[in-house]
């Protein structure tokens, strides 16, 4: 198995840089108070297809040859990265499909359609066998969620970012659902001297329970309101995670949707329950990150608007 690296991470940002935006940095005077700390947000919810996840798709679609590309592409997600690999794929001109569980929130399943993907769908624990059918019928190319070395690579992208636009940053804190963000992020965390910290649902601990215990083990098959943090994680995430000794932690459903609010509220910015995860470690573990220079990554902001309305208010 070969990991990807920092200088990978560097071919990624030079790739994909003309498509993909430079998102912002945010802070809060109030969540400095909540923590303790001077944390700041990184807004990937601003990305295109308004998650981080383009970063990653783009630098694997536009790493394929000719030859590759020609038969299209293929994935399994529950929408962002969907997303992401229909609009990287229209960038280079290529037929996509996307398998899609059928509980995936519509309004990223609206948006793979406008990228003009095709969409089949399947129960989620079908997911992987689903598209073994479809790629073996199509001969499209796959192009993994999370276990590939160049969608971790412009993941990375995100955090090769923030440690340049915030100098001295003590911990960057992600959500981890497969691990392709919090993998790049280790990776440009490891060359710059800062540590790296996941975040997931209470639920779904698996990636907490993997790094853990040294051991990988299976998604438990729970549902979350974090919908894009449900699969396991990746055996390459694993593998990069575990060699830099990250740790994981959880939190509930209510502190998701918390956190949420609590951005909307006081940032005005919209993130999805993903999202959230991360913003609500440094909250109820705020004792960890006392005193530090604390980078938050919004990983997305795909959210249904009725779930916008049922936030708590803050």
């Amino acid at each position: 198995m070969i990991l990807p690296t920092y200088d990978d991470v560097i071919d990624a940002a030079n790739r994909i840089s003309r498509h993909v935006h430079h998102t912002p940095v945010f802070t809060s005077a109030y969540f400095d108070r909540r923590v303790g700390a001077s944390v700041h947000f990184k807004a990937e919810n601003l990305q295109k297809v308004g998650a981080f996840k383009a970063r990653g798709a783009m630098n694997a679609v536009l790493s394929l040859t000719d030859e590759d590309a020609s038969r299209g592409v293929v994935t399994h997600s529950s929408g962002n990265h969907g997303q992401a690999l229909a609009n990287a794929a229209r960038v280079r001109g290529i037929a996509a499909t996307i398998v899609m569980p059928h509980h995936a929130p519509a309004v990223k399943v609206a948006a793979v359609r406008g990228y003009g993907a095709t969409i089949v769908f399947c129960d989620q624990a079908e997911r992987e066998a689903i598209l073994t059918e479809v790629q073996a019928e199509s001969g499209a190319t796959l192009v993994h969620p999370f276990d590939d070395a160049a969608v971790i690579a412009g993941q990375g992208t995100a955090s090769l970012e923030f440690v340049a636009q915030v100098p001295d940053l003590d911990v960057i804190v992600a959500p981890i659902g497969g691990g392709g963000l919090l993998s790049g992020a280790s990776i440009v965390g490891d060359y710059a001297g800062v540590d790296v910290v996941g975040a997931e649902p209470d639920v779904v601990d698996d990636s907490y329970r993997s790094l853990r215990d040294g051991v990988r083990h299976p998604a438990t098959g729970a549902s979350s309101i974090g919908d894009g943090l449900l699969t396991g994680i990746g055996e390459l995430t694993f593998a990069v995670l575990h060699a830099a000794s990250r740790t994981v932690v959880t939190v509930s459903d209510e502190e998701m949707l918390d956190a949420m609010g609590t951005v909307a509220s006081r940032m005005k910015l919209v993130i999805e329950p993903s999202s959230g995860a991360a913003v609500a470690a440094i909250l109820k573990y705020s004792d960890a990150f006392h005193a530090k220079r604390v980078g938050v990554i919004l990983s997305g902001g795909n959210v249904q608007l009725s779930v916008l309305g049922g936030l708590p208010a803050t």
